[in-house]
């Protein structure tokens, strides 16, 4: 989604300057180049973007104005965004399952690290002529995230040994790579793993060329900001005590953590019943697509069309999105002041990632306008 327009104020100017009808996305292209800086001066080693949490072009082009060269693409469609927006890029193409035809488009983007966790496509990359950094992408079982990526993709550690063997004996060059889970809150997964990466390496008799520890680094959706730099320094400990003095060198490849912050949501009450209900003018199908699987954010404020903030007592509603589809309900109930009521605005903070990049068009709704703001 392309920004329409830039707006000088906030979004409180907003909302009674124009008194919007429509989801609006507010764009901040400070909080996300702050965000970036945070990540390129506290993780140890090489910061990519994962262009799957929002691939809009306000954000590739900030980020590479901000100094990022490196993305994470998943899908010939993301390989040619960011060769659109930052030509010179470096791409990691790291979804594990791919086509012939999306190989031959990845080799002619010029993508210079891919990974697998099978050996049917390994055997795909090779046959197709894929040479440089290859990465076996590891499963542990685990938990301390909002959701297990292992279920779809990951190798065992026995197949890993296998396929990295089989990579270095095609003369690519072998590293590995993992994910923790979405919002991932416990350190020590990230130890764990790399623990059973460098085990791995030992029993295959193959040097790292690079350590890949992926995403799954913590947004901040609730009252508690999630610690960055505790997360960055517990990983560089852990290489460096694992490791010792042999660390490969490490990447990571946040989406979520990287773009949360550079976008707020704000919703309009559609109606209220009896009872607490409310309908607002989005719900599951745009951009508050991600609630359903992974509960709603607690960063809400209440605002009335003259700008004031609600700060009456609050309570439980049952809260729809604006489609005909009865599915379109935010999960659980949501806490939010007695006193609001039709014709007032939510403004969702954290809503950067996966909320305009999963919106659909279903019945003619969806977050149709973004907008940026500048001070």
């Amino acid at each position: 989604m392309k920004a329409s327009f830039t707006f000088s104020g906030t979004p409180k100017n907003y909302i009674t300057s124009r008194m919007p009808d429509l989801p609006i996305l507010f764009f901040n292209p400070i909080a996300l180049r702050n965000r970036f800086d945070l990540f390129r001066k506290g993780f140890p080693g090489l910061v990519t973007y994962a262009v799957k949490a929002n691939d809009a072009p306000e954000v590739l082009e900030n980020l590479c104005i901000a100094g990022l060269q490196t993305f994470d693409v998943a899908s010939p469609a993301e390989i040619m965004q960011v060769r659109e927006m930052c030509p010179d890029a470096t791409l990691h193409y790291n979804n594990p399952v791919r086509s012939i035809c999306e190989i031959q488009l990845g080799i002619k983007a010029g993508v210079t690290s891919w990974s697998v966790d099978c050996m049917n496509e390994l055997d795909k990359l090779i046959q197709t002529g894929v040479r440089g950094e290859i990465a076996v992408r590891l499963h542990l079982p685990m938990g301390g995230s909002a959701y297990n990526f292992g279920e779809k993709f990951g190798a065992r550690p026995d197949d890993a040994v296998k396929l990295l063997r089989r990579v270095a004996a095609t003369g690519c060059q072998a590293a590995m790579t993992f994910h923790v889970g979405t919002q991932c809150t416990d350190c020590s997964a990230w130890e764990q793993y790399i623990t059973a990466c460098r085990d791995i390496a030992l029993r295959a008799n193959v040097s790292l060329i690079r350590l890949n520890v992926g995403g799954g680094f913590p947004a901040h959706r609730n009252n508690f900001a999630p610690d960055l730099p505790s997360v960055f320094s517990s990983i560089s400990k852990a290489s460096r005590s694992i490791f010792h003095a042999a660390v490969p060198p490490l990447v990571c490849e946040p989406g979520r953590a990287l773009v949360s912050e550079c976008y707020q949501l704000l919703v309009r009450v559609k109606g209220k019943k009896i009872g607490n209900i409310l309908y607002l003018n989005d719900g599951i199908y745009g951009a508050m697509a991600e609630w359903r699987d992974i509960g709603p954010i607690e960063r809400l404020e209440v605002i009335r069309p003259s700008g004031g903030t609600i700060t009456s007592p609050c309570a439980d509603f049952t809260v729809f999105g604006p489609t005909c589809d009865s599915l379109d309900r935010l999960p659980g109930s949501i806490a939010l002041p007695r006193a609001i009521q039709d014709g007032d605005y939510i403004l969702i903070s954290g809503m950067g990632a996966y909320s305009n990049a999963t919106c659909t068009r279903f019945n003619g709704y969806g977050a149709v306008e973004c907008v940026t703001i500048t001070p």
